[in-house]
């Protein structure tokens, strides 16, 4: 057996263990990718760690592994059995001014209609409420496996400081807590991956101050394109029942600000429903997402996010998660359902 084949079944047990400590992807039981966004953040911290240690030490760094990003609030991607793959080093997909002008005025046309918004009275000891429906995508067995079209619940602590227990999520009937980031021994703050109320309130209203501020939030990965990844932030909050009428009409007038942005004119959600489309690939993930609104009132509806080229565990076209807001509300107890 040669070395090579050594260090790729050494690599092939680690991933495993990584894999076993990690726990299983519960389905969409967060709203807006904060579920992925958390494997996400932690799987690539454990591949940086290992290779600045490995550098350390004279040995061979592991080949790095794909993560795909989605947004909000595409189900949770269950990375444990994720393939090693290559990537270019290309960013965002090409655009020409025109592209340019019609993207930024489809989101403009989304961002007055975000601001003439109803601003919801929150308390701090009250729960941001989501129902929705999409598909988990699981890699455990080296291919792409779209599971069955699932409805969830969650309710979102307001509580301001860190918190251990975020809230509750329901599925198939099971109802779970939603317990504080990986790593927060201290519990989660109000931040990008938990974006309570008084906290959104803060956010700059400046697009561009407002852009420079989530992108310095969003963590760098050299598999990722950082343009992409802060496009994925936003599309962590724009789904959030709790989001004021200002920050909303900022988030997507930063989102024109960013490269790459397209109109995606054939965007569907999970339930098939049809609107006008806001979309970025990322080159380096082979990845496609896009953000679902309503042709009429320019409410958000879901996402969708499939591969733009053949893979090792999938071919050009794949769904890779898609998502459908059903409800959204503001509730006084987690569990309870919002009235009427």
């Amino acid at each position: 057996m040669t070395g090579t084949d050594n260090g790729r079944e050494a690599y092939a047990a680690e991933r495993a263990e990584l894999a076993r400590l990690l726990p299983p992807a519960p389905g969409t039981d967060l709203p807006p990718g904060r579920h992925e966004h958390h494997r996400e953040r932690l799987m690539n911290l454990i591949d940086d760690d290992t290779a600045r240690t490995r550098e350390r030490a004279g040995s061979p760094a592991r080949p790095r592994l794909l993560r795909l990003s989605f947004l909000a609030p595409v189900t949770a991607l269950a990375l444990a059995g994720a393939l090693v793959v290559g990537y270019s080093a290309q960013s965002g997909a090409p655009q020409d001014a025109g592209d340019a002008r019609s993207v930024s005025q489809v989101l403009h046309r989304i961002s007055d209609a975000a601001g003439k918004g109803e601003a919801l009275p929150v308390r701090d000891d009250q729960f941001g409420y989501v129902r929705g429906t999409g598909r988990d995508v699981d890699l455990t067995s080296g291919t792409l496996v779209v599971g069955p079209l699932k409805e969830s619940e969650s309710w979102l602590s307001q509580r301001p400081g860190p918190q251990k227990k975020l809230g509750l999520s329901r599925t198939d009937g099971e109802t779970l807590p939603i317990n504080a980031e990986l790593g927060d021994s201290e519990g989660t703050r109000p931040g990008l991956s938990r974006p309570t109320y008084r906290w959104l309130a803060t956010l700059p209203t400046d697009p561009r101050q407002l852009l420079d501020y989530l992108t310095e939030l969003t963590p760098k990965f050299e598999e990722e394109d950082h343009d992409h990844a802060v496009f994925v932030s936003i599309g962590g909050l724009i789904g959030d029942p709790l989001l004021p009428p200002d920050t909303a009409a900022a988030l997507f007038e930063a989102v024109a600000l960013i490269p790459g942005v397209t109109e995606a004119p054939d965007a569907v959600d999970a339930l098939g429903r049809k609107g006008v489309g806001i979309a970025r690939e990322d080159a380096r993930s082979a990845t496609h997402t896009e953000w679902v609104f309503d042709r009429d009132g320019l409410t958000y509806l879901g996402s969708r996010a499939y591969l733009t080229r053949d893979t090792a565990y999938g071919k050009k076209g794949d769904l890779l998660g898609d998502s459908a807001v059903i409800e959204t509300a503001v509730v006084d107890e987690a569990g309870v359902r919002p009235k009427g």
